[in-house]
């Protein structure tokens, strides 16, 4: 039998020219605190382009066993 999984995805900082400052010094908080609740970071994204090529916002991709 294998692995199931569940995923979480937790959107920061998003700006209209760009990932705003308190995301961008807070998002390792945001994965430690999901960490304590059995969620594992898989990824950080960063699909939206502003001005200058800058990200508009973070997006945490995480997942956990479901039991």
């Amino acid at each position: 039998m294998s692995q199931r999984y569940e995923y979480k995805f937790v959107r920061l900082g998003q700006g209209f020219m760009g990932v705003k400052r308190a995301a961008r010094e807070q998002y390792q908080q945001v994965i430690h605190e999901n960490a304590r609740d059995g969620w594992r970071l898989i990824q950080i994204f960063s699909p939206g382009v502003g001005p200058y090529g800058g990200a508009t916002y973070y997006e945490l991709i995480l997942e956990r066993p479901v039991p």
